[in-house]
């Protein structure tokens, strides 16, 4: 088979690694956290976590159609569909956490989540899938499920992408400093980057087009490290010298009062 389903596994090798080696970071700043904003921390560990998961099966089924393997092409994309189904779970919670700062009505409205996703499982796995259709740069199954296609749209990608342009909006409309809105906006639009691309990844029936969304992943990837920990190159470029090498800030903002720093501990 072509070479270019080898360049489609690693760069799905790549999306792995570094989903995982950012989740590792982002844990290891637990104890510099208060109480208040590890909600939210976990969350974001939790979705990138899940987007490592996705892409490490995807990973082996790409060497499998290299190596004309069709079953294990099969297992391999069932096996990913386990954790992608549910990333818009951490990621609706997050958003959730961020805007109410309440754990209990993030975690309610986040099992609503959880629902959809096991819906389109159940959907996914009695209904089956057509393929795979083994191309130079991919393989891809199609979805044999009208319902499913549509609880993946609505459920899964619509309405998440809807609340992180939401927050963004409220973002914008907020005054704060420079190097806060950067905290608070770049890492959420590198999470809505990512998610959007894997969501084509999944449902693409063009591999040009898959190939294409799973390399916009990476540099989502990447995109969402420069957000949190930015090269003192960008702080200069952005004006915001003073940002800290951390995911939340645990003192109080000296450009807000005292009302609005609990709220600030949960920022991204």
């Amino acid at each position: 088979m072509s070479t270019g389903l080898l360049l489609n596994a690693t760069i799905c090798f790549a999306i792995t690694i570094s989903s995982f080696a950012f989740a590792w970071v982002l844990s290891q700043s637990d104890s510099q956290h208060n109480k208040k904003s590890r909600p939210a921390l976990w969350s974001l560990i939790t979705l990138w976590l899940l987007v490592g998961f996705t892409y490490l099966p995807t990973t082996i089924r790409m060497i499998a159609a290299y190596i004309g393997n069709q079953q294990l092409d099969l297992a391999m994309y069932y096996m990913a569909s386990l954790p992608f189904s549910f990333v818009s779970v951490p990621l609706v919670f997050f958003i959730l956490y961020v805007i109410v700062g309440d754990q209990k009505i993030s975690s309610y409205i986040s099992l609503l989540f959880v629902f959809f996703g096991a819906a389109y499982l159940i959907l996914l796995y009695s209904s089956g899938v057509i393929g795979p259709t083994t191309t130079p740069l991919t393989s891809m199954f199609t979805i044999n499920s009208d319902i499913a296609i549509n609880i993946y749209l609505i459920g899964l990608f619509v309405i998440p992408t809807a609340m992180i342009i939401g927050l963004l909006f409220l973002i914008f409309l907020q005054r704060m400093p420079k190097r806060l809105r950067y905290r608070t906006a770049l890492p959420l639009v590198a999470i809505s980057f990512v998610f959007d691309f894997i969501l084509t990844d999944m449902i693409t029936l063009d591999d040009t087009m898959q190939l294409a969304a799973r390399i916009f992943v990476l540099i989502g990837t990447v995109q969402a490290f420069l957000a949190y920990f930015p090269p003192m190159t960008l702080q200069e470029k952005l004006g915001i010298k003073e940002y800290e090498y951390t995911l939340y800030e645990n003192d109080e903002e000296a450009d807000y009062d005292e009302g609005n720093a609990e709220e600030n501990d949960i920022n991204v």
